[in-house]
């Protein structure tokens, strides 16, 4: 693992390096990060974003081992459009010996195949599953081509009992109602549950074309929600829960120790 001068976010606070081959993604999170940066780059409009599109270049690329994890994907989801290609692709990575962090709003008969097809790889993947509120009409508003709590938690149980490495981002936390989410779903965890506030909200919401008056009211809420005192009072309700991590945007609030190293995963 290599040491930064500068304090680590985002996906380098659990792994290393990216690993993705789509442009795209069918669940057009209206928040989405990757959505801001392929429309910034003119990789995408917001029109477009929702079309997958296979960049053959790195699917195509050799895979090399590195010392940590890789997070795939990190810039798009694995969904039953891309299945096939992901099968391929995920293969590759693991028979570098590479130990992957799969990062998915997880469809279940995409969670089912992965775990059909890598059973001999368990001790090399583990699943980070996000699932930010409980309440499906929260999830369709936000993510809006995403599966529903209930398949998500499927999935999470699915994993769990065959036997998977499995892990929780509640980043972004999507409404205030957390503290119910991780009661509902710790049991089927053998990792971690890691919670992240919504960030640079309304900056990526009007970078992705998304300035209707309900989501910028909504998204306003979202982060009076997510207040200082706010996720203070959350912080007091969970830090003796050993299953919890806190997203450096928290941490922040929080004046907790920031990692420099890239993948350190806590």
């Amino acid at each position: 693992m290599k040491e930064n001068v500068k304090q680590v976010f985002g996906t380098y606070e659990w792994a290393v390096e990216n690993a993705n081959f789509i442009n795209g993604c069918s669940n057009n999170c209206k928040y989405c990060y990757s959505r801001e940066m392929a429309i910034r780059f003119k990789r995408k409009t917001s029109e477009n974003w929702s079309t997958e599109e296979i960049n053959y270049n790195q699917f195509n690329k050799k895979i090399k081992k590195v010392d940590g994890f890789i997070m795939f994907p990190s810039s798009h989801d694995i969904t039953p459009v891309n299945l096939p290609s992901t099968i391929i692709f995920l293969k590759k990575l693991l028979e570098a010996k590479n130990n992957i962090l799969i990062v998915s709003k997880p469809h279940f008969e995409v969670i089912q195949s992965i775990c059909n097809n890598f059973s001999q790889y368990k001790k090399h993947i583990l699943f980070r599953f996000t699932i930010g509120s409980k309440n499906n009409e929260t999830l369709n508003f936000w993510e809006p081509g995403a599966p529903n709590y209930e398949e998500r938690k499927r999935c999470l149980i699915y994993a769990y009992e065959n036997g998977f490495e499995t892990s929780i981002s509640c980043e972004p936390m999507l409404d205030r109602n957390t503290v119910n989410l991780i009661s509902d779903l710790q049991d089927y965890v053998t990792d971690f549950i890691w919670i992240g506030k919504a960030n640079f909200l309304l900056r990526r919401l009007t970078m992705n074309g998304i300035t209707d008056s309900e989501t910028i009211e909504r998204a306003e809420k979202l982060m009076n929600s997510q207040s200082d005192s706010n996720i203070k009072m959350l912080y007091r309700k969970l830090k003796d829960n050993p299953k919890i991590k806190w997203k450096e945007s928290i941490k922040r609030v929080l004046n907790l120790e920031i990692s420099t190293v890239k993948g350190l995963d806590e």
